[in-house]
Formats: structure tokens, C-alpha cells, sequence
């Protein structure tokens, strides 16, 4: 396989052409311009490429194993992690007063792009341990802040989240384990979770569990429903955790990807735990992780895609095949076939305007958590709840599709295990299942993100891509205006329609709205790219109007669907499948 490159040449373009960095530092408070920024993304990549590509495919084929009731990373995962953590990775965007170094958002987002492209499995462990750090710093009370945070945020102990059993998948109202108040202010957890991504490894230190369960007295369904901190040892009379805690692996799930990475089935046997944030609120908690786990989930889609098309580009310069278009000259690089060249631009395309509103997402996240206005704390606050279920789902479908494409460029190559390219598929393929189906995603975007503050926040949005369009004359800025006509036609149409008008209009709106999002970010590439005269600069005018001519087109099949409405869905009965 090709050596990894990070793209940071890309993320600095982002930077000073497109997204105005050094300003929205400055908004907010932040000493950190697009130099120093551009520095720690380069020594990331550089770990990403140098330490943790080579362990992908090693990782993939040992996978995670469970010996004598314990879990054992593949050969070299553990030490890796270790190294990871001590040089600082684990904590950069994490809040300084536990720990962290309260680095932006953005680039942590776009390391979490690298860890994917080059070892999803592996990006996992911090990622997960991440997304508790924020459930237990927004909702857990001091005590428990002060003793768990601190060595999460620094790595040297991991979290994992346990929602899912058998029989409580997407609808959590249906969960069944229990917890039961003990003495002070402790409870015994008792249940079996399935699907717990890091749930044991061999890491070292402390596994934090954050495991939904419901109080004797609980009401029904998903108010009834509380969040408990739950960690793998607990502290003996010195203080010093080593002492364990009641509950262990039942079994490693066999997964069709990410084989490295170890999914649990985790037995709680009057595990003592403490509750997090207040009786029967624990799904309000729970989704301050969530949250933060999706936004990441779409970036292992956008890393994938990157990756795999890294290997793509380098093999269709290489191979030779067939003629040239006139004739005159064979066996010729692959790269000369139209249709090559259409798989690689299509990737390219998804990935490079995804990397960009990635990036716009992040500082909005940013934004929202550091502004000293309330007011544009707050509107920031909704432009990211409302894209958040568009670049999990989005980024992870067109994440899954790209790795298809990449890997037929290699033709009979790319189903042979040796390429690597299969592997890309295979471990794609879990981002458009988990924290929430993209389907569920869609219905999030539709059903409510759409009526935050009655419509005015989606209208927002698309107010703000008029108003960069206004004046641009690129194909791709024209054929994004139009785009985006379509999308404020279809949102009209969905105001006030029913679940199941609703529920057929939700994936194919949703791809709709990202085609809609990418365009805006060509189109700002594009015009960003005219003000230059470097190869980058020629290369992202191109592939916008790649995207203007042979990908954005999507929309209008999409708004002729969504015009169809929910009748031929629904008519089929039940019992005809």
C-alpha cells in the first residue's frame, strides 16, 4: 500500500482562503492562527502515517481477541495508544481545567479525519473515550468530575458508552437493566449490553462505562431511563483503583469490519456504579455524547474516503491497461480511462467539500462554546445541532459509496485482501450503522432539526448560502443557486406533513440538503481559487465544476422523488414482503 499523505496543504488552503481562521480565533478568544494550527495537523499526520497505517492491516487480519476473560488488542495496538496519549493527542481539544489543552474544535475534528483514514479501529478508543469526557463534564456532580475526568482527558484511562441489548436497539424505551441504590450514594448495576465499542482491551488503566439503566422506581419508556458512571476497577482503602468492579466480557462480537476495534458484550452483575445527572434524565445525558460520537462518526466516513482514494489516485497512475482514446499508444496508465478518471473525481469531490464543511461545522462548534456573545453563542449552537444528522449520515454514506468506487479502480486488485482495499468497505460499512442508523439520522433532520425555532434556523442557513453565492459566476456557485431553490421547495413542502409522508421523504431529503451544503463549500473553494495561481488552486476549479457538472445534478432526481410522496411506499400491505 502507498504511505499515507496527510492533507495539509489542503487543511492550511482551508484555512487562510476559505474558512478565515485566524479571524474566527480571534472572535472567540483564541490565540491560535492558521501557523500553529497547520504545525500540530502536520505532526498528526505524521503519527497518523508513521505509526498507525502500519498497524491497520496487521490489526485487521489478528483482530481483538478474548483469552481467560480479557481482551487483548492486536500485536503493537496497546503500546501505540499509549504512545498516542503520552505525546498529548488524546487531550487536544479537551477543556484545560481537567487536563486538556483547549485546542479548537476544528482540529480535532480533521485529526479524527486522519485517524480514520489510516486506522479507524484504533480512532475509536479516543474518540469513545472523548464523547464520555463531555457527558460526565456537562452532567456528572463534582466528586466524580474531579476523579474521572482528569486521567480520561489525559488518555491514561478510556470510556466506552453502553446503550444497545438485544432487545433495545434504536428504541432505548424497551431496555431492561436495572439499578438498584445502595449504600451512600452508589448502585448496583445489573443487565447485558451488546455492541460496547473499547468495553475491555489491554490497554491499561481504568475503562469507564457509562451504562443506561432504569431505578426501581422508573416510569415507563424513555423518561425513565437514568445514566450511570460504571468503571472497570474501583478504589481500594488507598485510594488506588485496583480493585474490580462486578462485571466482564461475555463475548467479542465477530463483525464484518473494524476487527481491531473490540465490540463487547458486557455483563453487569451488581456492578457498582453512580448515577450521572438526575434520576430518569439519563437520555438527555446520554445524548450529550451522542452528539459529540456523531459528528465523529461522519468524520470516519470523510476519512475512509480519503484514504481510499490515496491508494485509488497512486494505483491508476501506475497500472497499465489498455489504449490511449486515439489508439496510438498502449498499454497506458489507467488514470488516461475516462471512466477511472470519473471514480477518482467522485471521490475527490465528496472528500475535499466534505473536509471543508467539516471544518465550517467544527468552528461553529467552536463558536458556540467560546463566543463572548450569547447570542452568536447560541445561533452557532443551532447551525451545528441542525448539521449534525447531515455529516453523520451524509459524509458516512458518501464515506461507504467512495470506498466502493475506490476500490473498483482496482478492478480484480481491489477484491484481493493484499490491496487493502477491501478492508476500506468493510470497515466503512459500520458508520452508517452505529450511533444511530443514517436512517434514524434522516428522521432526526426532518422531524426535528428542521422545526428548531419554528424553521428559522434551517432558513438561516440557507439565507447564508445565498448570500455567499450572490455575485460568484462559476458554474458551480449558478448550479448550487439552483440547488438550493430545490431545497427550500422541498423543506416548504415537508412543513406540517405526517409521519409517514415524513419518514419517505427523510433519506432522500437529507442527501438533497448535503448536496446542497458541499456545493456552497466548492463554491467557496472555487472562488477562493480563482484569487490564486498555484496547482491547488487550478485543481479545485476543476473538480468544483466536476462536482457542478456531474455530481450536483443529483438534486433534481432527488426533488422529483420527494415530490412523489409517501403513497407508493405505503401502499404494499405488511404481509405482501
Amino acid at each position: 500500500m502507498q504511505t499515507y499523505v496527510p492533507p495539509i496543504d489542503d487543511y492550511r488552503f482551508l484555512m487562510t482562503q476559505v474558512l478565515d481562521f485566524d479571524r474566527a480565533m480571534a472572535d472567540i478568544g483564541m490565540e491560535v492562527d492558521g501557523d500553529l494550527a497547520a504545525t500540530i495537523l502536520e505532526e498528526a499526520g505524521r503519527m497518523c502515517a508513521q505509526r498507525l497505517q502500519p498497524l491497520n492491516r496487521t490489526g485487521d487480519e489478528e483482530g481483538s481477541r478474548l483469552i481467560d476473560g480479557a481482551v487483548q488488542l492486536p500485536q503493537g495496538f496497546a503500546d501505540a495508544y499509549r504512545e498516542f496519549a503520552e505525546a498529548g493527542w488524546a487531550s487536544l481539544s479537551s477543556d484545560p481545567e481537567h487536563g486538556g489543552q483547549g485546542l479548537p474544535f476544528v482540529l480535532q475534528l480533521w485529526l479524527d479525519e486522519m485517524l480514520s483514514a489510516t486506522n479507524l479501529s484504533f480512532g475509536l478508543i479516543p474518540g469513545l473515550t472523548r464523547g464520555a469526557c463531555e457527558a460526565i463534564k456537562a452532567h456528572a456532580s463534582d466528586p466524580l468530575k474531579a476523579v474521572y475526568l482528569p486521567p480520561m482527558v489525559r488518555g491514561e484511562w478510556t470510556g466506552a458508552m453502553a446503550l444497545t441489548e438485544s432487545g433495545a436497539g434504536t428504541d432505548l424505551a424497551l431496555l431492561k437493566t436495572k439499578a438498584t441504590p445502595k449504600d451512600g450514594d452508589n448502585y448496583a448495576v445489573s443487565g447485558t449490553k451488546i455492541f460496547i465499542s473499547s468495553g475491555d482491551h489491554d490497554i491499561g488503566g481504568n475503562i469507564v462505562h457509562l451504562v443506561l439503566a432504569r431505578l426501581p422506581d422508573a416510569p415507563a419508556g424513555v423518561r425513565g431511563i437514568s445514566l450511570f458512571l460504571v468503571p472497570k476497577f474501583l478504589p481500594d482503602a488507598s485510594g488506588a483503583f485496583t480493585v474490580r468492579n462486578a462485571m466482564s466480557v461475555g463475548a467479542l462480537e465477530r463483525k464484518m469490519g473494524i476487527h481491531a476495534q473490540p465490540t463487547c458484550v458486557m455483563n453487569y452483575d451488581g456492578a457498582t456504579g453512580w448515577l450521572v445527572g438526575e434520576p430518569h434524565k439519563g437520555l438527555a445525558a446520554m445524548f450529550t455524547m451522542m452528539n459529540a460520537e456523531r459528528l465523529m462518526v461522519g468524520i470516519q466516513g470523510l476519512g475512509i474516503a480519503g484514504g481510499a482514494y490515496q491508494q485509488a489516485a497512486a494505483y491508476a497512475r501506475e497500472r497499465l491497461q489498455g489504449r490511449s482514446a486515439d489508439g496510438t499508444r498502449g498499454p497506458v496508465p489507467i488514470i488516461e480511462h475516462a471512466d477511472v478518471r470519473r471514480m477518482l473525481l467522485s471521490v475527490r469531490a465528496f472528500v475535499e467539500a466534505g473536509r471543508a464543511l467539516a471544518g465550517w461545522t467544527a468552528l461553529q462548534l467552536d463558536r458556540a462554546h467560546r463566543h463572548p456573545d450569547a447570542a452568536e453563542r447560541g445561533k452557532a449552537d443551532a447551525f451545528v445541532a441542525l448539521l449534525t444528522p447531515v455529516v453523520k449520515a451524509a459524509f458516512t454514506d458518501f464515506g461507504f459509496e467512495s470506498a466502493v468506487q475506490a476500490q473498483q479502480v482496482f478492478g480484480g486488485h481491489g477484491y484481493i485482501r493484499e490491496w487493502g482495499m477491501e478492508q476500506y468497505v468493510r470497515d466503512a460499512r459500520i458508520a452508517q450503522i452505529y450511533e444511530g442508523t443514517n436512517g434514524v439520522q434522516a428522521m432526526d433532520l426532518v422531524g426535528r432539526k428542521l422545526a428548531l425555532e419554528g424553521g428559522a434556523v434551517a432558513q438561516g442557513f440557507f439565507d447564508l448560502i445565498a448570500a455567499d453565492l450572490e455575485g460568484q459566476g462559476a458554474p458551480i456557485a449558478a448550479a448550487t443557486r439552483d440547488a438550493l431553490q430545490l431545497l427550500r421547495d422541498a423543506t416548504a413542502a415537508l412543513r406540517g406533513a405526517d409521519a409517514d409522508a415524513l419518514g419517505a421523504a427523510a433519506v432522500d431529503y437529507l442527501r438533497l440538503f448535503a448536496l446542497v451544503a458541499m456545493g456552497w463549500m466548492w463554491a467557496r473553494m472555487a472562488d477562493a481559487a480563482t484569487k490564486g495561481g498555484t496547482p491547488l488552486h487550478s485543481a479545485k476549479i476543476a473538480v468544483a465544476d466536476f462536482f457542478a457538472g456531474r455530481m450536483l445534478p443529483q438534486v433534481k432526481g432527488l426533488a422529483a422523488a420527494l415530490s412523489a410522496g409517501a403513497q407508493s411506499i405505503m401502499a404494499l400491505p405488511d404481509d405482501a414482503f
